[in-house]
């Protein structure tokens, strides 16, 4: 991938391709067919990860799908290498950030002839990256996704208990879109406790009247199919969950929502944690299995069955590889 021109203002000034600048990269890309013999099912779990969710960094692909982060590292380099990824790293004003992992030209191909489709059925461009790179919403995006890469891991340690099922924006969008747009929708289970969930991920750069706004959407996708999953908002800081907290308290009673929120400020790496409030008077802090104790009356949203519209593509990607920590 040739690098990508940084614009002089504007969200792209903020990012660069450096990565695609200093590793080399053969001259063409290796054969699909014998790309394919050299990829394990984790790298072929990765690559539809990427679809689904765009972008991830390397501490999440990590925290995910290899014991160790030099492990992960080591393997991510070899796989850009053959351009089954792409990769940038933002710019900071002090340090240096992650690498930022997408799909790359043959793993985009490899997925396709999977698939049984041509590349631009997957939607995939050449400007994939840089679009990435560049988008405004790189941060809301990789909120989400760390967010979601910590209850995912939660298995990994703790056999039983973790995400079942994680729907990036695009999917759900593609199932619900015409009543609810939520950031991501999941399943969190707990031995027997179980609590399907919309994730709505607020960064603070809406009008709290805006995000009231929304409630709406979920009561009438509530209405509409007869289903009841729980609604999360994940907020940026302690302050910004108080006051949505006391704005949304109204609607929330008279719409029949079952809402929690959270924020940064007590998540961090376990946000399966005693930090989620259901938003009514006096509720406590609480875990997320404790939240499902609470609602037994949740329901999985509809839709989620496969149907003869479905590809191999559109089908959710399990939210762990499927040997974690294993192979090359």
């Amino acid at each position: 991938m040739p690098a990508l021109p940084r614009p002089a203002h504007g969200p792209g000034a903020r990012y660069t391709a450096r990565a695609a600048t200093t590793r080399t990269r053969p001259g063409r890309h290796t054969d699909v067919a014998a790309l394919a013999r050299r990829l394990t099912d984790r790298d072929l779990w990765l690559t539809r990860m990427l679809h689904e969710h765009r972008v991830l960094t390397t501490h999440q692909i990590a925290r995910l799908a290899y014991t160790s982060l030099r492990s992960a590292q080591r393997r991510l380099r070899t796989l850009h290498h053959h351009a089954v990824l792409d990769s940038f790293r933002p710019l900071t004003t002090s340090g240096s950030a992650p690498e930022h992992y997408t799909l790359g030209p043959a793993g985009a191909a490899l997925l396709a002839a999977h698939a049984g489709l041509d590349l631009a059925a997957l939607g995939w461009r050449p400007t994939h990256t840089g679009r990435i790179a560049y988008s405004p919403s790189l941060g809301h995006d990789l909120g989400v996704n760390e967010l979601l890469t910590h209850l995912a891991a939660y298995t990994r340690n703790t056999p039983g208990a973790g995400l079942a099922l994680w729907l990036s924006e695009r999917s759900a969008t593609r199932r619900w879109g015409d009543i609810v747009r939520p950031d991501a929708y999941a399943h969190w289970r707990d031995g027997e406790m179980f609590l399907p969930f919309f994730l709505e991920y607020d960064t603070g750069s809406q009008p709290l009247a805006r995000v009231e706004a929304k409630l709406a959407s979920y009561a009438a996708f509530t209405s509409a199919t007869s289903t009841r999953p729980a609604l999360l908002i994940h907020t940026r800081t302690h302050s910004r969950d108080q006051a949505l907290r006391h704005r949304l308290a109204g609607a929330v009673r008279e719409l029949d929502l079952q809402v929690a929120t959270s924020s940064a400020d007590f998540t961090t790496t376990d946000p399966w944690g005693p930090w989620w409030a259901a938003l009514q008077p006096g509720a406590r802090r609480c875990s997320l299995t404790d939240l499902a104790a609470h609602r037994p009356n949740l329901t999985p949203a509809a839709g989620l069955d496969p149907t003869d519209a479905d590809t191999a593509l559109t089908l959710p990607v399990p939210p762990l590889p499927p040997t974690p920590g294993t192979g090359a």
